[in-house]
Protein backbone atom coordinates (compact mmCIF):
# COMPACT_ATOMS: atom_id res chain seq x y z
CA UNK A 1 0.00 0.00 0.00
CA UNK A 2 1.01 3.85 -0.56
CA UNK A 3 -0.29 6.33 1.47
CA UNK A 4 0.37 9.63 0.86
CA UNK A 5 0.86 12.07 3.80
CA UNK A 6 -0.66 14.53 1.98
CA UNK A 7 -3.95 13.11 1.21
CA UNK A 8 -3.69 11.29 4.67
CA UNK A 9 -5.39 12.42 8.10
CA UNK A 10 -2.91 13.17 10.71
CA UNK A 11 -3.88 10.48 13.04
CA UNK A 12 -3.14 8.11 11.14
CA UNK A 13 0.19 9.31 9.82
CA UNK A 14 1.10 9.34 13.55
CA UNK A 15 -0.39 5.61 13.93
CA UNK A 16 2.07 4.78 11.43
CA UNK A 17 5.33 6.68 13.08
CA UNK A 18 4.82 5.56 16.21
CA UNK A 19 4.21 2.16 15.08
CA UNK A 20 7.08 1.93 12.98
CA UNK A 21 9.56 3.77 14.86
CA UNK A 22 10.07 1.87 17.60
CA UNK A 23 11.29 1.63 20.53
CA UNK A 24 11.72 5.12 21.02
CA UNK A 25 13.39 6.68 24.42
CA UNK A 26 11.48 9.31 25.85
CA UNK A 27 12.66 12.85 27.38
CA UNK A 28 11.62 13.46 30.41
CA UNK A 29 11.81 17.32 29.86
CA UNK A 30 11.66 19.77 33.08
CA UNK A 31 11.50 23.42 32.15
CA UNK A 32 10.42 27.07 34.19
CA UNK A 33 8.56 29.51 33.26
CA UNK A 34 9.71 33.24 33.40
CA UNK A 35 7.90 33.70 36.99
CA UNK A 36 9.33 30.56 37.92
CA UNK A 37 6.69 27.70 38.17
CA UNK A 38 8.29 23.93 37.34
CA UNK A 39 6.82 22.08 34.31
CA UNK A 40 7.51 17.88 33.69
CA UNK A 41 6.23 16.43 30.37
CA UNK A 42 7.61 13.08 28.57
CA UNK A 43 8.41 13.19 24.73
CA UNK A 44 8.90 10.42 22.74
CA UNK A 45 10.32 12.42 19.68
CA UNK A 46 13.64 12.44 21.52
CA UNK A 47 17.09 11.13 21.02
CA UNK A 48 20.93 12.31 21.09
CA UNK A 49 22.37 14.02 18.38
CA UNK A 50 25.90 13.80 18.86
CA UNK A 51 28.67 13.94 21.38
CA UNK A 52 31.27 16.33 20.36
CA UNK A 53 29.89 18.64 21.92
CA UNK A 54 27.03 16.44 23.33
CA UNK A 55 23.51 17.60 22.28
CA UNK A 56 20.04 16.02 22.40
CA UNK A 57 16.83 16.99 20.81
CA UNK A 58 13.29 16.90 21.44
CA UNK A 59 10.33 18.02 19.07
CA UNK A 60 7.05 18.66 20.44
CA UNK A 61 3.44 18.56 18.81
CA UNK A 62 1.52 22.37 18.51
CA UNK A 63 -1.97 20.46 17.65
CA UNK A 64 -4.32 23.28 16.83
CA UNK A 65 -1.66 25.69 16.45
CA UNK A 66 -1.13 25.95 20.51
CA UNK A 67 2.28 25.87 22.00
CA UNK A 68 2.90 23.18 25.34
CA UNK A 69 4.02 25.03 28.40
CA UNK A 70 7.50 23.31 27.91
CA UNK A 71 7.83 24.88 24.73
CA UNK A 72 7.08 28.08 26.07
CA UNK A 73 9.29 27.49 28.92
CA UNK A 74 12.36 27.06 26.50
CA UNK A 75 11.72 29.38 24.31
CA UNK A 76 11.49 31.90 27.26
CA UNK A 77 14.73 30.54 29.18
CA UNK A 78 16.89 28.76 26.58
CA UNK A 79 17.16 25.90 29.26
CA UNK A 80 15.53 21.99 30.02
CA UNK A 81 16.69 19.11 31.54
CA UNK A 82 15.85 15.33 30.33
CA UNK A 83 15.69 13.28 33.19
CA UNK A 84 15.50 9.49 32.15
CA UNK A 85 12.53 7.49 32.77
CA UNK A 86 12.89 3.61 34.17
CA UNK A 87 10.35 0.72 34.99
CA UNK A 88 10.17 2.13 38.52
CA UNK A 89 9.49 5.84 37.23
CA UNK A 90 7.23 4.77 34.82
CA UNK A 91 3.19 5.70 36.82
CA UNK A 92 5.21 8.89 37.68
CA UNK A 93 6.41 9.53 34.08
CA UNK A 94 2.74 8.72 32.86
CA UNK A 95 1.33 11.12 35.46
CA UNK A 96 3.22 14.08 34.24
CA UNK A 97 1.62 13.77 30.85
CA UNK A 98 -1.69 15.06 32.01
CA UNK A 99 -2.72 18.46 30.56
CA UNK A 100 -2.37 20.84 33.39
CA UNK A 101 -2.93 24.41 33.22
CA UNK A 102 0.54 26.53 32.84
CA UNK A 103 -0.17 27.40 37.10
CA UNK A 104 0.26 23.60 37.46
CA UNK A 105 3.33 21.85 39.06
CA UNK A 106 3.61 17.94 37.66
CA UNK A 107 6.06 17.46 39.96
CA UNK A 108 3.18 18.25 42.91
CA UNK A 109 0.82 16.14 40.70
CA UNK A 110 3.11 12.83 40.66
CA UNK A 111 4.56 12.89 44.09
CA UNK A 112 8.28 13.55 42.41
CA UNK A 113 10.78 15.48 44.17
CA UNK A 114 12.01 18.46 42.41
CA UNK A 115 15.84 19.27 43.32
CA UNK A 116 17.97 22.10 41.80
CA UNK A 117 19.84 22.21 38.93
CA UNK A 118 24.23 22.98 38.79
CA UNK A 119 23.72 25.03 35.79
CA UNK A 120 20.36 25.95 34.68
CA UNK A 121 17.12 27.10 36.54
CA UNK A 122 15.07 23.96 35.44
CA UNK A 123 14.81 21.30 38.31
CA UNK A 124 15.59 18.09 38.38
CA UNK A 125 13.21 15.18 39.18
CA UNK A 126 15.50 13.57 41.95
CA UNK A 127 13.64 9.92 41.54
CA UNK A 128 15.45 9.84 38.14
CA UNK A 129 19.19 8.14 38.44
CA UNK A 130 20.36 10.31 35.09
CA UNK A 131 19.72 14.01 34.17
CA UNK A 132 20.95 16.47 31.64
CA UNK A 133 21.48 19.93 32.15
CA UNK A 134 20.78 21.79 28.34
CA UNK A 135 21.05 24.97 27.19
CA UNK A 136 19.07 25.40 24.66
CA UNK A 137 21.32 26.14 20.98
CA UNK A 138 18.91 25.96 17.78
CA UNK A 139 15.00 25.03 17.44
CA UNK A 140 13.21 24.77 14.14
CA UNK A 141 9.28 24.65 13.32
CA UNK A 142 8.01 22.35 10.88
CA UNK A 143 6.39 23.89 7.85
CA UNK A 144 3.47 23.04 5.47
CA UNK A 145 1.74 21.73 8.79
CA UNK A 146 -1.69 20.88 8.95
CA UNK A 147 -2.92 21.23 12.36
CA UNK A 148 0.03 23.50 13.90
CA UNK A 149 2.48 21.17 13.33
CA UNK A 150 5.73 20.97 15.89
CA UNK A 151 9.10 22.44 17.49
CA UNK A 152 12.15 20.77 17.08
CA UNK A 153 14.39 21.63 20.29
CA UNK A 154 18.37 21.00 20.01
CA UNK A 155 20.29 21.99 23.87
CA UNK A 156 23.85 21.45 24.18
CA UNK A 157 24.23 19.06 27.29
CA UNK A 158 26.23 21.03 29.82
CA UNK A 159 25.75 18.90 33.05
CA UNK A 160 26.05 15.21 33.64
CA UNK A 161 24.43 13.16 36.14
CA UNK A 162 24.34 9.91 36.02
CA UNK A 163 23.54 7.91 39.96
CA UNK A 164 26.23 5.67 40.89
CA UNK A 165 23.73 2.95 41.19
CA UNK A 166 23.72 2.76 37.26
CA UNK A 167 27.65 3.96 36.43
CA UNK A 168 30.34 0.91 35.59
CA UNK A 169 33.77 1.39 35.46
CA UNK A 170 35.49 3.50 32.42
CA UNK A 171 31.69 5.64 32.23
CA UNK A 172 29.66 2.66 31.21
CA UNK A 173 26.06 2.17 32.13
CA UNK A 174 25.12 -0.54 34.04
CA UNK A 175 21.89 -1.57 31.93
CA UNK A 176 20.21 -3.83 34.75
CA UNK A 177 20.70 -2.04 36.98
CA UNK A 178 19.76 1.61 35.19
CA UNK A 179 16.28 -0.42 33.62
CA UNK A 180 14.84 2.48 31.08
CA UNK A 181 11.79 2.03 29.17
CA UNK A 182 11.06 2.73 25.73
CA UNK A 183 7.90 4.07 24.01
CA UNK A 184 6.21 1.85 21.44
CA UNK A 185 3.05 2.95 19.89
CA UNK A 186 -1.30 3.93 21.84
CA UNK A 187 -0.44 3.23 25.13
CA UNK A 188 2.33 0.80 25.10
CA UNK A 189 5.66 0.80 26.66
CA UNK A 190 8.75 -1.60 26.64
CA UNK A 191 11.43 -2.68 28.85
CA UNK A 192 14.78 -3.71 27.39
CA UNK A 193 14.85 -7.31 26.20
CA UNK A 194 16.97 -9.57 24.70
CA UNK A 195 20.40 -8.03 24.01
CA UNK A 196 22.56 -9.19 21.26
CA UNK A 197 26.26 -7.63 19.67
CA UNK A 198 27.54 -7.41 16.17
CA UNK A 199 30.33 -6.31 15.69
CA UNK A 200 31.14 -3.91 12.97
CA UNK A 201 33.29 -4.75 9.45
CA UNK A 202 36.14 -2.96 8.85
CA UNK A 203 39.05 -3.14 6.60
CA UNK A 204 41.97 -4.85 7.14
CA UNK A 205 45.46 -2.43 6.32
Amino acid sequence: MKIDPLLTDNKNIYKILTGTVIPRPIGWISSISESGIPNLAPFSFFNAVGEDPPHVMFSTVRTGNTNKDTLNNVLATKQFVVNMATEELVEAMNNTSINLPPEGNEFEYAGLTAIPSDLVKPPRVAESPIHFECELVHHYSLEGHKDGGATIMIGRIVMFHVDDSVLLDDFKINRETYKPIARLEGWNYAKLGEVFSIKRPFIKQ
